[in-house]
């Protein structure tokens, strides 16, 4: 950990058009949390970068947009240059309840995973919560892929609000993965094959106009992607073929 073991604790707000969303979000952020906000900014064309800064944020902007796995990695790049040792990735759209975050941390604070995902599985009535009906089946149905080809247990693949210890990402390939929406799923199956350990913890969200979401057509393209991503893991895996991304990063 930090000087003094103190861990350093960023949250890091991976941003497109979130201004309307943005002060909400960070309201909701516990005070002991609030030291090291990250915001990276995918060109959006509204006034986030303004409020960001003016809201006293660590802000990085992309002067063309490189989609969310494209944002995450220079999130993540970002935060353990700044000295991070556990990186919460919260989206700034409101969606997901910032109060939770302590609940997020605990674990890896404590010495027993390496990483902790949200679930709204866990949190409860997901569709009550406003989660489309073919989005929510969706959900279920790739979560169950996963777990059969990972042979190890989660309740939820898909969730946008995480922590990762120092460990993971400096161990994960993650700068390898792709730029879009399936990123989140790469970085998940980096860190089964390098036997990291995972803990989630019940969340619920909101679904509000304002909040982002992908249309069905790109959900449709985002669950292609998840079966590609498990079909080269289950290849890698069993000896059948190499993929460099899946192996850890070489220390220098």
């Amino acid at each position: 950990m930090s000087a003094e073991n103190t861990p350093n604790i960023f949250i890091v707000l991976p941003a497109y058009n979130a201004a309307k969303t943005l002060h909400r979000t960070l309201d909701e952020i516990p005070p002991s949390f609030k030291k090291n906000i990250i915001l990276v900014d995918d060109a959006s064309t509204d006034n986030t970068v303004q409020l960001a800064r003016e809201a006293g944020l660590t802000v990085f902007v992309h002067e063309k947009n490189r989609g969310y796995g494209g944002n995450q990695k220079t999130c993540y790049a970002q935060a353990l240059a700044a000295g991070a040792d556990l990186v919460v990735m919260l989206h700034p759209d409101h969606q997901y309840d910032a109060t939770v975050i302590p609940h997020l941390v605990q674990p890896i604070l404590d010495g027993d995973v390496d990483a902790v995902f949200g679930s709204r599985m866990l949190g409860g009535r997901p569709i009550e919560g406003g989660m489309p009906w073919w989005k929510f089946n969706a959900n279920v149905l790739l979560t169950a892929a996963a777990n059969i080809v990972f042979r190890r247990y989660l309740t939820e693949i898909h969730s946008g609000f995480r922590a990762y210890s120092r460990k993971y990402l400096e161990t994960v390939r993650f700068m390898e993965n792709s730029d879009d929406f399936i990123f989140d799923t790469e970085i998940i199956a980096q860190g089964m094959m390098n036997k990291l350990t995972f803990q989630e913890t019940p969340i619920v969200t909101r679904y509000f106009p304002e909040a982002s979401s992908i249309n069905f057509q790109r959900s449709v393209v985002y669950g292609l992607g998840i079966v590609s991503a498990l079909f080269k893991y289950w290849l890698h895996h069993n000896g059948l073929a190499r993929f460099k991304f899946f192996e850890p990063q070489q220390k220098t």
